[in-house]
């Protein structure tokens, strides 16, 4: 199960990292900027507007983690879209350490034997499912998780696929989407894992997610790619 832990798994060497890339150069500011870090933690820090550009601006040995870039990356997008949630930040940027890792967006699990290559594929597996155990909780997540993910990151490929065969839209995504994460959130297991306010916040703000993860993918993933569609976006 993917859970909201990648900002647990920053180290001093990561923040030492943040306050090297926010100082640009200046050891002055960098002193300053790791006596913050002393005094009130890492936020702050992780949470200063010129960070991401910051750190893609590295140019040295020293190069972010992905745990740390992955946050700083997702936490951003999010408060450029008016979210400013710590945890479902931690948690998407879970979601995309962990789907980045060859074919685990296909499962619903890293250790299982079905794959899903389609939404309707997970459907049917739901349909008719004893679903109060933990098979059926992860079936509901991966609704969210791989709609976002897909969506999110991939709108070029969904445009392409929806003009050539007939595919689904972005909207169809953000509906399965939104209620993969609202029925996960009503599992009786969510609550027992502590994610039951972290899928209701997916939920209830689903599209807004899809749009920057959007953002995220035509700004820092695939910012030297140009489509129409990715024009369009950005006017």
């Amino acid at each position: 199960m993917i859970l909201a832990n990648v900002r647990g798994r920053l180290r001093i060497q990561d923040f030492r990292l943040v306050a090297l890339a926010l100082a640009r150069g200046d050891a002055g500011r960098r002193a300053r900027y790791e006596q913050l870090l002393l005094e009130q933690g890492p936020d702050p820090l992780l949470d200063d507007p010129g960070l991401l550009e910051a750190l893609l601006a590295l140019r040295s040995l020293a190069v972010p983690s992905p745990p740390l870039f992955a946050y700083v990356a997702v936490r951003h997008a999010l408060r450029a879209a008016a979210v400013d949630d710590r945890e479902l930040a931690d948690y998407l940027a879970a979601l995309l350490l962990e789907f980045g890792d060859h074919d685990r967006h296909t499962r619903i699990r890293r250790a299982d034997d079905e794959s899903y290559s389609y939404l309707v594929d997970i459907v049917e597996d739901l349909t008719g499912l004893d679903d109060a155990g933990e098979r059926g909780l992860l079936l509901r997540v991966h609704l969210g998780n791989y709609s976002l993910w897909f969506a999110g990151l991939f709108p070029d490929y969904i445009e392409a696929r929806r003009t050539r065969k007939g595919g689904p839209d972005l909207p169809y995504y953000d509906e399965v989407g939104r209620q993969g994460y609202r029925l996960a959130s009503e599992h009786r297991l969510a609550e027992r894992f502590g994610v039951a306010s972290i899928y209701r916040s997916a939920a209830e703000r689903f599209p807004t997610l899809r749009v920057a993860f959007n953002r995220l993918s035509d700004r820092v993933f695939f910012r030297n790619v140009s489509t129409p569609e990715k024009i369009l976006r950005n006017l």
